[in-house]
Parts: structure tokens; sequence; C-alpha cells
């Protein structure tokens, strides 16, 4: 299952530098650290989000990546005399360059660098997309009376041209998962990593060339193209909450809204270039999930969905989280719309690394959607069967 996968990539590569340390969180420090990585040493000025007993720390880089630095890792670190300035997006598009196969360009639009090396009509095509989900996910916020930052970082995406090259570099981040995903957000280094999905599953016909975004258009907007546009969009989606100020990088966010989020924002609708206009409307994929498995779902199943993210590492059981946690979101999303933010402004100040335990994810829920969670629950299960 691909969220199942993606989601590895958005909380398990959070891993603290040293088991036990304790991070000194009293103030961002900004230092000029030269340390060791993949094959060489990068030196480079940074924002110290958290240091360790340990001479561990993590360090938020110009380019906007967050790096996890073990103490044998550093080479040196000393306090810089200057703040940390995010690279603008020429420059970021000069590192990608540096560091991606021989081939790639850049294609900047107004909030995203794209590093390609497949059609530049393709990946305007994406570029626009992005966009357009980037202004439907602001002004859907906006009509809630949340206030979203606009992102301190460039918003990168690579797009590689076929499966193949996309998996000799997606493995290196994400091992054999790669295999199972047409795309994943690494919460790490903040870009999206994908490929060409007109190619995915035979969706252009034989013979029928690329040749125009009318054409992609009329590829993707295919049924059996759905559910490929949506995953990159549910990528897309995670990017944009974790560069908004809506998450936190590196917390420890609870699964269930993380990707319920994603859901609730992913389905696309390619033919419409005023703006995304599916916000809020039902995810029906996921909807016939859940409801092919209402009748199994267990009488612990909400209160186990929000205090820990078990259910989501299996397999099996993620086959039934996914849609649950879609059907919770969106529920919540149309009833409870105010204690949605609310409760959302609360987790967007969980710090980097810091462990949440069970007791306190369900008293934060609780505090937000009240210490009756069997009603909860009920209403939760009448809203749903109601739901067409």
């Amino acid at each position: 299952m691909v969220h199942s996968a993606a989601a590895i990539i958005i909380c398990v590569l959070a891993q603290a530098p040293a088991a036990g340390a304790q991070a000194d969180l009293k103030g961002i420090v900004t230092k000029q650290v030269e340390f060791k990585w993949t094959n060489g040493t990068i030196a480079s000025i940074g924002e110290v989000l958290s240091e360790y007993g340990d001479g561990s720390m993590l360090l938020l880089t110009p380019d906007g990546q967050l790096r996890t630095l073990h103490g044998e890792e550093i080479i040196s670190a000393v306090e810089a005399d200057r703040q940390m300035e995010p690279l603008s997006p020429e420059q970021v598009a000069k590192e990608l360059l540096k560091e991606l196969p021989e081939g790639f360009m850049t294609h900047e639009t107004r909030h995203y660098v794209l590093a390609y090396n497949t059609s530049g009509i393709y990946v305007d095509w994406v570029g626009k997309l992005f966009e357009r989900l980037h202004r439907g996910f602001y002004n859907y916020w906006k009509s809630k009376g949340v206030k979203l930052e606009e992102p301190r970082f460039p918003l990168v995406a690579v797009v590689f041209s076929d499966k193949a090259s996309y998996l000799a570099y997606a493995e290196r981040e994400v091992g054999e998962a790669a295999g199972a995903m047409i795309g994943y957000y690494n919460m790490k280094t903040n870009r999206i990593i994908t490929y060409d999905l007109t190619g995915v599953d035979g969706l252009v016909p034989q013979g029928q060339k690329v040749s125009s975004q009318a054409v992609i258009n009329q590829i993707l907007s295919r049924p059996q193209a759905e559910r490929t546009v949506a995953t990159i969009v549910h990528e897309a989606v995670h990017q944009l909450s974790f560069n908004s100020g809506l998450q936190t990088r590196l917390a420890d966010c609870p699964l269930w809204i993380s990707e319920g989020m994603a859901m609730f924002f992913e389905t696309p609708d390619v033919s419409n270039s005023q703006g995304w206009g599916t916000i809020g409307k039902v995810n029906y994929h996921n909807f016939r999930l859940f409801a092919q498995n209402a009748a199994q779902r267990a009488p612990d199943s909400l209160t186990t969905l929000i205090t820990d993210d078990v259910r989501f590492r299996n397999t099996e059981t993620a086959m039934q989280a996914y849609p649950e946690s879609w059907a919770l979101t969106y529920f919540l999303f149309k009833t409870r719309s105010k204690q949605v933010a609310s409760y959302l402004g609360e987790l967007g100040e969980l710090e980097p690394l810091d462990e949440v335990s069970e007791r306190q994810r369900l008293d934060m829920f609780k505090k937000h959607f009240g210490e009756d969670l069997d009603k909860l629950n009920r209403d939760f299960g009448e809203f749903m069967r109601k739901l067409r």
C-alpha cells in the first residue's frame, strides 16, 4: 500500500541522534558547522534546533534540509556571527543540479523549484498542479480562520523521467519501500520525489505523444489515473502542511491527522483551471474502503487510532487505518472545524524529535474534542452512515 510506505518517510525518519539523550531547547543558536555527509564533507551555517549531551545535534541548513548529526560526524561547530538566510530559488536550483545526475534541468514557479529530466511540458504541468494546490490549501484554511505562514524555503520537487531512474535515487533514501511508491515526501530533505506519471500503468495509449498540457490533462483525467494523481498530490499536501506552520517537521505528530489531512485534500480536478475545486468533497476511494471495513471496526478503534501509530506500520492493519483516518478527519472537519483548528494549533507547537506519550496524545485530543469519546465515536459512526 503506497500510503503506508509514505508514512515511514514522514515520521519514522524522525529518529533522535542518540537514544536517551536530552535536548537543549532553550533557544535556537546559529552555528557554522562542518560535518561528514555521504561521501564527503559539508561546511554550512545552520540553525541548531536541538543539541544533545553526546555532542549530536539537529541542524537546519539554508536549503531547508533538517540534518540529524551524530557527534562523530561533526568536524567542527562554532557560533556564527550572523543569522542564517534561506537560499533563494535560484541558489536552490543551482545546488540541486550539483547533486542530481547529469541531464537534469530546473523549472521555477512562484513557490516551487522543480528539478527534472523529463519533458518540459510535463514538468510545467506539475508546477501548475502544485501551485493550484498551494492556492486551494491556503484559501481553505483562511476560510476557517487559520492564518498560515508562507513557506520559509522554496518548495522542492524532483521529477524523474521514468520509474527506473526514480528507483535508483529513491532506494538510497527509503530502501525497498520505494518500489511500492510513485512518489513520497521526505521530511528531512523537505523534498517531494516522484517521476513522470504519464508513464505509469500504461496510461499513454500506444503511439500517442505527450505533446501538450491538454494531452496530459486528457491522460491523467482518465478514471484509471485518478489514484495515481491523488497519490502525488497527497505527498504535496504533506509538504505544504510542514512548511506553512500547520505542522512541525520531525515532531511526534499523530499519523491519523497527518494522513487524514493529506487524504482530505488529495483528490485532484485536473480539468479545473481556476483552482482545486474538490476541497471538502467526499474522497470516494477511502469512503468505500471505510464502508467495507465498518462492520468489523473494533470498539476501541477510535482510541487506538488517536493514541499511537502502530496500526499504520503493519500492512494488514494499515488497510483499515488509512481509510478510518480519512473518515475521522472528514467528520471532524465538517462538524467541529473550530476544534480542529485549535487542535492543530497545539500540535504545531510540538518540538522536533520530542516524544509524545499515548496518554499525552489522548489528553490533547480530549482537550479539544471532548472527554466523552464513546459519544464522539457514536456521532462519528452515525455521520458516516448518513454520508452519500
